[in-house]
């Protein structure tokens, strides 16, 4: 973790000491964001193995916004690793893309898909389940449903939990929630024996998760832009880990389900599932409104500046908090700089941009726009892998 600009990794800050409210800060990493915690490791992991098997691999990933410049970080010039990542064109933040799109490194291919994160996220999907593609190709993944990416970041829960006084006492975490990758390395910090009185799932207005907590119901909307735009999501992959767990871990069971929920779009979660789901989590919702109240509540209480995803989960967890005697650790996700037009509508300025940010005005951008065709994107990648 030597690139990151906080010796602490993931330092804790106090947001308000009477309300035992705390942000556990998770964007002192290189691209800023939280992303960098799992994909830092992930990266040399990589590298290491590849050195060792004297081999190489084709890593193809999708992101709705940090995953992406992350894992391009991750791995930009290594040996062994060409990287293709796809992002839904228009559908991420400037600087988001311009984290992107400006790295030159000739192992670096950005693909920007005409559709939406769910269309990037099936189209990595179908190339994996395309045994012939994937072995003629060695495809290896950097999403979320690389377990490397859960594992890594099961133990910002530990370090966080273990500071505010675990074992000894327990603590709650909200966590804005899109893919449920993050959310689920809690759960499976919980599983491990973490003190961890309640995981708090936050979402914005793409909301299945919650709705499916209110309703039973798994159903899959239109997706909508949001000031969050990580979070506009409607299909998590990592719930499907999830299901497994809490449907007695039967994969016949499971794939049939979701086969039923891609082909209907929506599904009934079984009713032990979904009580096992409420015994587990707490969920509710923000929209961007009361995303952009809550920007300006921090700033007001205590001076500091969220970026948005953080602010839906500091409201969510706000709202949605049990015990007062706990301590309630908010996941600040990314740095609000990433968001400077949300920050701004909220605030009436930007925040100020770190010189990784500032520094990519200007530079040259480089990046395919395709369709959202399947053919079309493993064209490109058995052209360039």
């Amino acid at each position: 973790y030597e690139p990151f600009d906080h010796p602490d990794v993931a330092p804790l800050r106090v947001l308000d000491r009477s309300a035992g409210e705390w942000l556990l800060e998770l964007f002192w990493g290189p691209t800023l964001a939280f992303k960098d915690v799992a994909l830092q490791l992930l990266g040399n992991l990589f590298e290491r193995e590849l050195a060792k098997r004297s081999t190489a691999v084709t890593i193809v990933g999708a992101t709705s916004g940090d995953t992406g410049s992350a894992a391009i970080e991750a791995v930009r010039g290594r040996d062994g690793i060409e990287l293709f990542m796809l992002h839904p064109r228009g559908r991420v933040s400037d600087v988001q893309r311009l984290q992107m799109t400006t790295v030159g490194d000739p192992n670096i291919h950005n693909l920007a898909i005409e559709g939406t994160f769910d269309d990037c996220q099936d189209l990595v999907k179908a190339m994996f389940a395309d045994t012939e593609f994937r072995d003629r190709h060695a495809l290896s993944a950097v999403n979320s449903i690389n377990w490397a990416r859960v594992m890594a970041q099961t133990v910002y829960y530990v370090t966080a939990a273990v500071h505010l006084g675990a074992p000894a006492s327990s603590v709650a975490f909200s966590v804005p929630t899109g893919n449920f990758g993050n959310i689920y390395a809690g759960h499976v910090a919980r599983e491990m024996g973490v003190p961890i009185s309640q995981l708090i799932l936050a979402t914005n207005v793409n909301d299945i998760l919650s709705r499916a907590f209110d309703t039973g119901s798994l159903q899959i909307q239109e997706v909508t832009h949001s000031t969050s735009p990580a979070m506009d999501i409607q299909i998590s992959s990592n719930f499907e880990r999830l299901l497994f767990e809490l449907d007695g871990r039967n994969g016949e069971l499971l794939a049939a389900l979701m086969e039923r929920f891609r082909y209907l779009g929506h599904v009934e979660l079984p009713e032990p599932v979904l009580e096992a789901f409420r015994e587990l989590f707490d969920a509710d919702r923000l929209d961007d409104d009361g995303t952009r109240d809550i920007i300006r509540q921090v700033y007001d209480e205590s001076g500091l500046v969220v970026d948005p995803h953080t602010a839906v989960g500091v409201g969510v967890g706000r709202r949605l908090r049990m015990d007062r005697g706990a301590p309630l650790v908010m996941l600040a996700c990314a740095h609000p700089a990433k968001f400077p037009e949300t920050v701004e509508a909220a605030l009436g300025e930007k925040p100020i941009a770190p010189t990784r940010i500032s520094a990519l005005a200007g530079l040259p951008e480089r990046f395919e726009t395709l369709p959202n065709d399947l053919d079309a994107v493993k064209a490109l990648i058995s052209e360039r892998a």
